[in-house]
Formats: C-alpha cells, sequence, structure tokens
C-alpha cells in the first residue's frame, strides 16, 4: 500500500494546482507574453527538421487544395509557345488514334466544301488525259510488241521443221553478227 504521506501530499498538490487555475487570468497572462520574444527564441530549423513532411501532406486534401485553387490567372502565366517549343510533336502524334479521328469526320460534309468549278477550272485536264491515255497506249503498244515476238518465232519454228532444217539459222542478219555486211 502507498506510503499515506505520499498520498496526502499528492491530493494537497492538486488541490493547489486546482486552485491556482481557478485564480488565474489566462486572457491576462496571454496579454502580457511577448510573442516576437518567444518566436525570436525558437530555432526555426531545428523545428522544421522535426516535421515528418509526408505525415503532413498525407493529411493534405489535395481535391479540396484544388477546389479552392483559381486556375485562370495560373493559365495567363502560362508561355504557351515556350511550351509548345519543349513538346515532342512526333511523340503527340505517334499516340494519336487516326483512326478514331477519321472516325469522328463526316466526310459527307467534307466533301460538301470542296468547290468543284474551282477545282475543274485549276485543272488541266487536257495533261491528265494525256498523260492516262499515253499510260494506255504505251501498255498496248508494249504488250502488241511482245506478242508480234512471240508470233514470229512461233512461224520460225515452223518454217524450219516445214524446211526439215536440222540446224536452224543465225537469230540475226549475219552483217549484224559479225559486224560487216554480207557480200
Amino acid at each position: 500500500m502507498a506510503d499515506p504521506v505520499e498520498s496526502l501530499a499528492q491530493r494537497v498538490a492538486e488541490r493547489v494546482v486546482d486552485l491556482l487555475v481557478r485564480a488565474l487570468d489566462v486572457n491576462d497572462l496571454v496579454q502580457r507574453v511577448d510573442l516576437n520574444e518567444v518566436l525570436r527564441r525558437v530555432d526555426v530549423d531545428e523545428v522544421l527538421g522535426r516535421v515528418n513532411v509526408n505525415a503532413l501532406l498525407d493529411r493534405v486534401d489535395v481535391n479540396a487544395l484544388l477546389d479552392r485553387v483559381n486556375v485562370d490567372p495560373l493559365l495567363d502565366r502560362v508561355n504557351v509557345d515556350a511550351l509548345l517549343r519543349r513538346a515532342d510533336v512526333d511523340d503527340v502524334l505517334r499516340r494519336v488514334d487516326v483512326g478514331a479521328v477519321l472516325d469522328r469526320v463526316d466526310v459527307n460534309d467534307l466533301v460538301r466544301r470542296i468547290d468543284i468549278d474551282l477545282l475543274i477550272e485549276e485543272t488541266d485536264l487536257g495533261a491528265v488525259i494525256a498523260r492516262s491515255s499515253g499510260g494506255a497506249a504505251s501498255e498496248a503498244l508494249d504488250a502488241a510488241r511482245s506478242q508480234a515476238v512471240g508470233l514470229d518465232q512461233f512461224v520460225d519454228r515452223w518454217v524450219e521443221r516445214a524446211l526439215r532444217r536440222k540446224h536452224p539459222g543465225p537469230a540475226a542478219p549475219t552483217a549484224t553478227l559479225d559486224g560487216q555486211a554480207e557480200s
């Protein structure tokens, strides 16, 4: 069991503290404190060194903080040209889903916006026709030449058979082969 003197001392101390607190005018005491002097005596670096910044940030409600921020003045301060100069446009374009963009394009509306009359005025139809028909004519001429060579070889084989030649004749005139004219 505890010593009766110790118990009595404990009760007296509690009573004295209670009387002092009741008798003390806290407002008057606070008015007498020179806060500037108190703050001058505080080592701010030591206080900040003891602050757990991560625990403090965990307690911050970022959404509530952002709700209080007026974004327009911040955006007014942004140098968009400098920001765009820093952007990697190729990287941005690689991220673009071209299919999704094209799905949003109204092709009928796009075609309605084309000035057909101006397009026809600016187009040299004669040159377009000449190029397209020239290409077709060239292809037809090549095909005809190829057919003529094939027909020539066919006739040559039949003539060789009809004449019963065992050794075919030269592929070209002898003057061309020797580089000299025939005598």
